[in-house]
């Protein structure tokens, strides 16, 4: 079998963002695999924008890493108790583009928040966003870092014995679907 490719899509467009931690974790975790992070910094979706200039190569991109890789790994901060704009943004553009890149694509979906839930309701909400695509989400274990800030070490590994067990868990439920 060849390398796996996985793709990272961090609904925080913050370079020190712990989601974007928590995707290296995961990736890190899932084992032998290709990993690259997709750009979701896009222009806001506007109808009379696409239908104007047609869809930003950006997007097109974002479409092509998602139809090309075997798995793919979201990690969402929750703001105001739902996941990021930006993130819902980036799944309304790839509607637009022709194809269906997410069609059962296994999808494995974590959170990291500041809050004491770790992201909990963003990850419900975010699973409400995929399903007209028809993605295969894993069920779980569900992995919701609370308190981000304070939980990576140094060297940006996930501490806390219950995360990095049921992040392992979670990779390797992808590992088996890829």
């Amino acid at each position: 079998m060849s390398t796996p490719k996985l793709l990272g899509i961090s609904g925080a467009l913050r370079k020190a963002s712990t989601n974007r931690q928590l995707l290296k974790e995961a990736a890190r975790l899932f084992g032998d695999a290709s990993y690259t992070e997709a750009d979701i910094n896009l222009p806001l979706y506007n109808g009379d924008d696409e239908e104007a200039h047609g869809v930003p190569a950006v997007v097109h991109t974002l479409a092509q890493q998602i139809a090309d890789a075997d798995a793919v790994l979201i990690a969402s901060p929750e703001y105001n108790k739902g996941p990021s704009g930006a993130l819902k943004n980036a799944f309304d553009w790839v509607s637009r583009v022709e194809g269906t890149p997410w069609t059962g694509k296994p999808v494995a979906i974590m959170s990291a928040a500041a809050g004491r839930t770790g992201g909990e309701r963003a990850t419900m909400t975010l699973r409400s966003f995929l399903q007209p695509f028809r993605p295969m989400i894993l069920q779980g274990p569900e992995v919701h870092v609370a308190a981000s800030y304070e939980a990576f070490d140094e060297q940006g590994q996930l501490k806390g014995e219950m995360y990095v067990k049921d992040l392992t868990t979670l990779m390797k439920s992808l590992r088996e679907l890829v």
